[in-house]
């Protein structure tokens, strides 16, 4: 999710001339006096107010944003949760003065210099704009490279052993703070100073020797809910590793109204939204996700001929959830208990496969299709430099035909 700027408000402080109402009145779109942007709020479980701006003077867009984030906190609360929103940066910036008010007091540590460089230097300039309770193990290896690059060599281990310490002592703060669930798991930095791996992936023959095994796994369910839960996770990761969309924060809030058509002369294409890390962006599909969606559709029963009408209704339904209604936070688990059950947990170097692996299989077979590396970046929603951390090195292999 975008980096936005959450408060605790009670509405009637919120003085708005504008107000929109969506999803029956659970949720108000407004605008400040002071603003022109339109903000949103709705009301969490507890009972307390939730306010955040679209950062967008569009009402249309507004609209989208709104309900993005609506979902969004929805899943967060669903999975355990905090639905408060603070950044790296502003926790960081925390610790900082803590440290330097402890030194003051000549109660602090001699390292709190050395954390305190280490966090202004290198973990704020990298971290600083995420969600400190979104860090994810793919950002973490995104750093790792980031460094090295920053630093023009690979850092040694006491180098890595500070960087560590200083960063888990952000992240010991945000959880004492509530910023972090209590069972959430972060990923911390590596401290003992061992090379990063290339990231797991599959081959092209992998994936359709995993999809079809996908029917044998969704058979041997002992419960109607396993099977159906299967069978949703069979759809999610033919979606994943034809999008190249984030598993969880992109993927689980995606509702039918977020597709569109995107047309080419005589010729369409599935266009679809999606808000993640990086913003709100529209990516270009492959034509096999238009299969999975008209699945799903019969699967769910859905009282529309296709995928077309779906579209044209603007359907306001989660994509990705059971037949219910309900919406599984467990896909992680769920998708784990596939690599055991086919065999394909670890790839060839031995690193455990996860729901990113369909993510970076993405990017590594566009690669080997000829798509430049800017294209891949905007239809991920990632930067160039880390395009070419990770993947760049792969393509003077994948086209020794043009090379030689």
């Amino acid at each position: 999710m975008q980096n936005l700027q959450y408060l605790f408000l009670n509405p009637a402080t919120q003085a708005s001339s504008k107000t929109v109402a969506l999803l029956g009145g659970e949720l108000t779109l407004f605008k400040r006096s002071h603003s022109r942007n339109w903000q949103c709020r709705f009301k969490l479980p507890s009972g307390q107010w939730h306010s955040a701006s679209t950062n967008t003077e569009d009402l249309a867009f507004a609209e989208t944003q709104a309900i993005a984030i609506y979902e969004t906190i929805k899943v967060k609360i669903g999975a355990g949760l905090s639905p408060i929103a603070k950044t790296f940066k502003q926790v960081a910036q925390d610790e900082v003065s803590r440290m330097a008010l402890a030194m003051n007091n000549q109660v602090g540590k001699r390292t709190y210099r050395d954390y305190t460089f280490a966090i202004n230097k290198y973990l704020i300039p990298f971290f600083g704009k995420y969600e400190v309770g979104a860090i994810t193990t793919e950002l973490i290896v995104d750093f790792e490279s980031w460094r090295t690059s920053e630093m023009g060599k690979i850092p040694m281990a006491s180098t890595k052993r500070n960087h560590a310490s200083a960063y888990a002592r952000v992240i010991n703060l945000a959880r004492d703070r509530g910023l972090i669930g209590i069972n959430q798991p972060v990923p911390m930095l590596d401290a003992k100073g061992k090379s990063s791996q290339a990231r797991p992936a599959f081959t092209e023959q992998e994936i359709a020797e995993l999809l079809s095994y996908t029917q044998t796994w969704q058979r041997s369910s002992y419960t109607t809910r396993t099977a159906h839960m299967r069978t949703l996770c069979t759809y999610y990761i033919e979606f994943l590793v034809n999008t190249g969309v984030r598993h969880g924060t992109e993927a689980l809030p995606l509702r039918w109204r977020h597709l569109q058509w995107h047309w080419i002369g005589n010729k369409r294409y599935l266009r679809i939204w999606v808000s993640g890390k990086t913003g709100p962006r529209y990516l270009i599909a492959k034509n096999a996700v238009i299969r999975v969606f008209e699945q799903i559709i019969r699967w769910h029963r859905l009282p529309y001929s296709g995928l077309a009408a779906v579209i044209e209704a603007k359907l306001d339904a989660l994509i990705f959830r059971l037949p219910t209604g309900e919406q599984i936070s467990n896909m992680e688990n769920i998708f784990r208990n596939l690599m055991v059950r086919s065999h394909m947990r670890t790839d060839g170097s031995g690193q455990n496969r996860t729901l990113y692996s369909l993510r970076h299989t993405y990017a590594t077979l566009a690669l080997a299709k000829g798509v430049d590396i800017h294209t891949l970046a905007r239809q991920m929603g990632t930067s160039v430099g880390m395009i070419e951390r990770h993947y760049s090195k792969l393509t003077p292999m994948m086209n020794a035909e043009k090379l030689a």
